[in-house]
C-alpha cells in the first residue's frame, strides 16, 4: 500500500511546477487525473527537442512529468463543461492548478466555490509570486524567478555572472514545496481536511536559499558568484585533473589534512597561509594553483579512488548520459522505461522520484497519457451515459 492510495488529484495545472508536482503524488499512490483543454492539451506536449513528438502532442517535455496520470479534456470556459468539473469535484481529494491568481475565480470554479461541494478538498495553487502581494498578477516564467529571487546573481564567477541554473530549478523547487504541502495537508488526523495551499515559486526558491540568505543576514556577508568554489571552505571546489576536472569538498580541518597527505603535500599544513580554515579563505587561489600542480599528475579516477578512501567527499563531473549511465543510478532504479508509449510509437525512458519507501522505488504502471485518452472512461465512473457524452463532445464542453 503506498502512503497516498486512494486519494484522487485533479491536475489543472500546465508544463512544469504543477504537473512535476502531480508527478511526485501519482508516484506515491494518488490517482491523479489531469484535466487539460481540448485540442491542444498541456501546453508542454508540444515543447522538446523531438518535432515529431511535438507534433504528435507527446513532447519531451510533457513526457518527464505526466506518467501514471489519465487525461481527460475538459472546456471549463464552457458552462456544460465547468458542470462536468465540479461533478469530478465532488468525488476528489485535492485540485491543483498553477493558473494566474484570480483564473479560477473568473471561470467561476474558484476554491471557495469548490469548498462548498466539498467541505475536505485540498486545493493547492501554484503561482509565480504567490496569490497576494503587489507582483501577484505577474507572469512568471522559471528564468524569471531565477533572476528575481537571487539565484542567478550567486550563480557563475565574478566574470560570467549572472548565469541562469542548466535546468528549470524554480519550477522544479516549486512543484516540489507544493507535493510536499499537499501531503502534509493530507496527513491531517482531526477536524476538516479542507485547505487552501498557496505556493509562492518565488518564496519556494529563496527557501532553500537559506545558507547564502542566513550569511547575509546573521554574519553580514552579502552572497557572491564564486564560479565554483564553497564560500565558506577552502579547498572546496572543481579543480583540474590529468585527464579533466574533479570536485573537491575537504571542508573540515581534517579533511584538509587527508587531502594534503594523499597529495603528498603534507608541509601545506604547517604553513601559516594554509594551517587553518580562515587562513586557508584567504589564500584560496594560491592553494588551488598549488594543488592543482600534483592533481595534474594522476587521472580524475585516480584520485576520486584515493581520496573518498582518505575519507576527502571528492567526485567525477559528468555530462548528463555520463551521470545516468552510473551503476548506482542503474542499481537503484532511478529510471523507468514504458515500451511501445501509445501516441509514441517506440519506448521512452523517464526519471522517478530519487527516494526509496522500505527499499523500493515509488514507480507508475502507466506512461504518460494522450490527450483526453481516458475522457469517456472518467466520465463514465461519474456515470455519464454514451448519449450524454457524445452531447458534451458535440457542445465542445469536453
Amino acid at each position: 500500500m503506498k502512503s497516498l492510495s486512494g486519494y484522487r488529484v485533479l491536475d489543472l495545472t500546465n508544463v512544469l511546477s504543477g504537473p512535476f508536482c502531480c508527478c511526485q503524488l501519482a508516484h506515491l499512490g494518488a490517482e491523479v487525473i489531469k484535466i487539460e483543454v481540448p485540442i491542444k492539451g498541456d501546453l508542454a506536449r508540444q515543447l522538446g527537442l523531438d518535432v515529431e513528438l511535438n507534433q504528435k502532442l507527446m513532447g519531451a517535455t510533457f513526457l518527464a512529468q505526466n506518467s501514471g496520470k489519465r487525461s481527460i479534456t475538459i472546456n471549463l470556459k464552457s458552462a456544460e463543461g465547468v458542470t462536468v468539473f465540479k461533478r469530478l469535484v465532488k468525488t476528489a481529494d485535492v485540485v491543483v492548478e498553477n493558473f494566474r491568481p484570480g483564473v479560477m475565480n473568473r471561470l467561476g470554479v474558484g476554491y471557495e466555490v469548490l469548498q462548498d461541494l466539498n467541505p475536505d478538498l485540498v486545493y493547492c495553487a501554484i503561482s509565480g509570486f504567490g496569490q497576494e502581494g503587489p507582483l501577484k498578477s505577474r507572469p512568471a516564467y522559471d528564468q524569471i524567478i531565477q533572476g528575481m529571487s537571487g539565484t542567478m546573481s550567486i550563480t557563475g564567477d565574478a566574470e560570467s555572472a549572472p548565469l541562469r541554473v542548466g535546468f528549470p530549478i524554480a519550477d522544479t523547487i516549486g512543484g516540489m514545496t507544493a507535493a510536499f504541502a499537499i501531503s502534509a495537508a493530507l496527513a491531517k488526523q482531526c477536524g476538516k481536511r479542507g485547505t487552501f495551499i498557496d505556493v509562492s515559486m518565488l518564496e519556494s526558491v529563496m527557501c532553500t536559499m537559506g545558507f547564502q540568505i542566513s550569511n547575509y543576514f546573521n554574519a553580514n556577508q552579502e552572497p557572491q558568484a564564486m564560479g565554483n568554489d564553497n564560500f565558506t571552505g577552502s579547498p572546496s571546489g572543481t579543480f583540474r585533473t590529468g585527464s579533466g576536472q574533479i570536485n573537491i569538498a575537504a571542508n573540515k580541518q581534517e579533511q584538509f589534512e587527508a587531502t594534503c597527505q594523499v597529495l603528498g603535500l603534507n608541509k601545506l599544513c604547517e604553513n601559516p597561509r594554509f594551517a587553518t580554515r580562515e587562513s586557508r579563505l584567504e589564500n584560496r587561489a594560491d592553494l588551488s594553483e598549488i594543488l592543482n600542480v600534483t592533481l595534474m599528475t594522476r587521472s580524475t579516477d585516480e584520485w576520486t579512488g584515493l581520496l573518498n578512501e582518505a575519507g576527502v567527499p571528492c567526485g567525477p563531473i559528468l555530462t548528463v548520459p555520463e551521470a545516468l549511465a552510473q551503476p548506482q543510478i542503474t542499481e537503484r532504479g532511478m529510471v523507468a522505461k514504458f515500451t511501445d508509449v501509445p501516441g509514441v510509437g517506440r519506448d521512452i525512458q523517464v526519471t522517478r522520484t530519487g527516494i526509496k519507501l522500505d527499499g523500493k522505488a515509488p514507480s507508475v504502471d502507466n506512461p504518460p497519457p494522450m490527450l483526453g485518452e481516458h475522457t469517456d472512461e472518467i466520465l463514465g465512473e461519474l456515470g455519464f451515459t454514451n448519449t450524454e457524452i457524445q452531447t458534451l463532445k458535440a457542445g465542445k464542453a469536453i
